[in-house]
């Protein structure tokens, strides 16, 4: 069972894993180097748990107490409760769901790991967004896509804002990062994947008539925000493919556009 322990400083070190949250720059940093990630409400606390996380502590407000109630009695961890106005102090914002929790990180596993047994899979090229993240995550975690391949260059899935809008999908889908990009992507074909590349160009073929359902094994590329894929990523890639658009939209959201694009790959229908 965990101790149950009241803060009234914000300076009391035992709370240093929540400090600052909304500096971006600076978690970003700190928590790999640390070996933590931040959790952030029930679900997300819960779903962490259980994809096998182990907790350093929780940061409650007094009501969450009872709610987390099965949660403090299972766990080491210490328990820290404090008032709103305290935690607003420590994180540098408003903890609107009153739960927070530090959790330990686990060794990436490697890209050969990740695709193996896999047949689905989207290999994302620096997207830095942590929204854009998260969206994504949850996105593939719905739509049945078997894993994750980051470039060097993309933001981390278990920042504390990837995970909240993933809504701890990025628990669900195995992950791992390319040493080196584009030249890792020839790992994926050697695995047996089929490389698409997800690109606007009206020159690609539309998603539908590449029909990815009926390959074995497809690895579906995206791009940043704005960018899309780069010249090399695209060079790199078996077939460019798009989503048809209609009334002169010319692109979607890259987690939109990643939502459709996971549909097709999985029923055939774009």
């Amino acid at each position: 069972m965990a101790d149950l322990i009241t803060v009234d400083d914000a300076d009391d070190p035992r709370l240093s894993d929540y400090t600052d949250l909304t500096d971006v720059e600076l978690r970003r940093r700190r928590e790999p180097a640390e070996g933590l990630f931040i959790a952030e409400g029930e679900k997300v606390i819960r779903r962490a748990r259980e994809a096998g996380y182990t907790m350093r502590s929780m940061l409650l407000s007094a009501k969450w107490v009872e709610p987390m109630r099965d949660v403090i009695d299972e766990i080491p961890a210490p328990v820290y409760v404090v008032s709103p106005d305290l935690a607003e102090r420590v994180t540098g914002y408003h903890v609107h769901r009153g739960a927070l929790a530090s959790m330990q990180r686990e060794p990436l596993p490697t890209p050969a790991e990740v695709l193996t047994g896999a047949r689905r899979v989207v290999v994302m090229e620096s997207v830095n967004d942590h929204t854009n993240i998260g969206a994504i995550f949850r996105s593939a975690a719905a739509l049945g896509m078997d894993a994750v391949l980051l470039s060097p260059d993309c933001a981390d899935p278990l920042y504390r804002r990837s995970v909240k809008v993933s809504m701890g999908a990025v628990f669900a889908v195995p992950y791992a990062r390319l040493d080196v990009w584009p030249a890792g992507l020839e790992a994926v074909r050697q695995a047996g994947f089929r490389l698409l590349a997800l690109t606007p160009d009206d020159s690609a073929t539309a998603i539908d008539e590449a029909a990815p359902h009926r390959e074995e094994r497809v690895a579906l590329m995206l791009g940043a925000e704005g960018e899309g894929l780069s010249r090399r990523a695209l060079a790199a890639a078996d077939e460019r493919v798009r989503i048809p658009m209609a009334h002169g939209v010319d692109s979607l959201n890259v987690g939109a556009a990643a939502a459709v694009a996971f549909y097709a790959v999985a029923t055939g229908t774009s």
